[in-house]
């Protein structure tokens, strides 16, 4: 369960456009082909209570790996995975690291649990992950 703290974190991020850009940087990411079966497109995060926590344009499925730290270079490396789950864990330098777990429920639908250090502070992400259309 997420705090209140918590919270406040993910709004701040948000706030400073950490889930919404980045800058353009190859990152080091394993074969995920499970995230193959998402559509590509408009997507939103939403936490508890439906509340949005990011709108993106998911091109690169494996970028919902590392929400928190979404656009930062970062390598990534397949802890498991089966046919409805896939469990990453990444490693930014200078700024953080993540665990993500995401299960993919429909091409259009999937759950993802992430926790992790930003910047030595603690952070957990549990949020619903849904298609709304194409990207603008």
């Amino acid at each position: 369960m997420m705090t209140f703290v918590a919270y406040r974190r993910i709004a701040m991020a948000v706030g400073a456009g950490l889930f919404l850009a980045g800058p353009a940087v190859p990152q080091v990411r394993p074969a995920l082909p499970l995230l193959d079966r998402l559509e590509a497109g408009q997507w939103e995060l939403r936490g508890p209570g439906n509340t949005l926590i990011a709108a993106i344009c998911l091109g690169d499925r494996a970028a919902l790996a590392q929400p928190y730290h979404r656009g930062l270079s970062c390598q990534q490396s397949l802890v498991s995975s089966d046919a409805r789950s896939v469990t990453v864990r990444y490693s930014c330098p200078g700024v953080g690291s993540g665990r993500t777990e995401i299960l993919v429920e429909t091409p259009r639908l999937a759950q993802v649990d992430s926790q992790g250090l930003d910047r030595g502070t603690p952070f957990a992400l549990r949020a619903e992950a849904r298609r709304t259309g194409a990207c603008a």
